[in-house]
């Protein structure tokens, strides 16, 4: 498998390698970690965004090219497709859709929530076409990407795409069938995990701790648990069981977390963005 360094150099020198449609906050989450750890040269990015206003910004910011023609960035071997999946059919329905490409079979990588490799494909006849779903903790390399193929892309295109996301956390290669449940629990994930811990530093501070210091221990033991419970494999069971004795203060607080519905909150958030998923497709 190449290094992703390998994977854009081996290419053609500084020409644009990866394009980018729309350059939003997921594509920012996967292309900011790719530019600052010097995996990918500032020129062998070209982005498109809707606005002008935006693409000064983006390309000030990055700087990167951001224009608002596509066609550079179709007519590269890397295309990321990340704008909403409400704007696809009206994306190809720009005259640039239609460009002649020079680069034989390039490898399209849509984050579309919900699209499936079916409707891209007839969508993109002349890209090879993967389904990513990656997350935005992608932006400090702790990411989780899962990836579905379609049936044009070849194992070298499959180690390709591995290499790209590689750099950014870990990557699951997925049935496509699986894949509205990953992005429901991995994807949509982090904000219900920011809530948990909006709200445990919510209840710090109600019970008498300062904002800044409630929100760093709500952050730090969130994180302290989910490695405990990954490095020792312990069922999630098991460590409310060693922490809570009888008649202590911690079983007193999962009573009320029960009465209170917290675990089927949980559970009804998964599903209702997996069906969201569903329906944008």
């Amino acid at each position: 498998m190449p290094s992703t360094a390998e994977l854009f150099t081996h290419l053609s020198g500084s020409s644009p390698q990866l394009g980018i449609i729309g350059l939003g906050q997921m594509a920012q989450a996967l292309l900011r970690p790719l530019l600052e750890q010097d995996l990918l040269k500032r020129e062998q990015v070209v982005a498109c965004v809707a606005n002008h206003a935006s693409a000064q910004n983006l390309q000030q910011k990055y700087q990167i090219e951001v224009g608002l023609d596509p066609a550079p960035c179709l007519n590269t071997p890397f295309l990321l497709l990340a704008i909403k999946p409400q704007q696809l059919e009206l994306f190809l329905q720009h005259p640039a859709h239609s460009i002649e490409l020079s680069t034989p079979q390039p490898l399209l990588i849509s984050v579309l929530a919900g699209v499936k490799l079916e409707r891209l494909q007839r969508a993109f006849p002349n890209h090879s076409v993967v389904r990513a779903v990656p997350n935005t903790p992608a932006l400090v390399q702790e990411g989780l990407i899962g990836l579905s193929y379609g049936a044009e892309v070849s194992d070298i295109q499959r180690s390709q795409v591995s290499a790209l996301f590689k750099p950014l956390g870990q990557v699951f290669e997925l049935p496509e069938s699986q894949l509205d449940a990953f992005l429901a629990l991995a994807a949509s994930g982090p904000a219900f995990a920011a809530l948990v811990v909006e709200g445990l530093a919510d209840g710090g501070v109600a019970a008498g701790l300062p904002r800044q210091l409630a929100l760093d221990l709500a952050a730090k033991m969130l994180k302290g648990s989910a490695v405990l419970i990954e490095k020792q494999g312990l069922h999630p069971a098991q460590l409310k069981d060693m922490v809570s004795s009888p008649g202590g203060t911690t079983i007193a607080g999962l009573r009320e977390l029960e009465r209170c519905g917290l675990r089927s909150a949980l559970m009804e958030a998964v599903v209702k963005a997996a069906e969201r998923s569903r329906q944008l497709g």
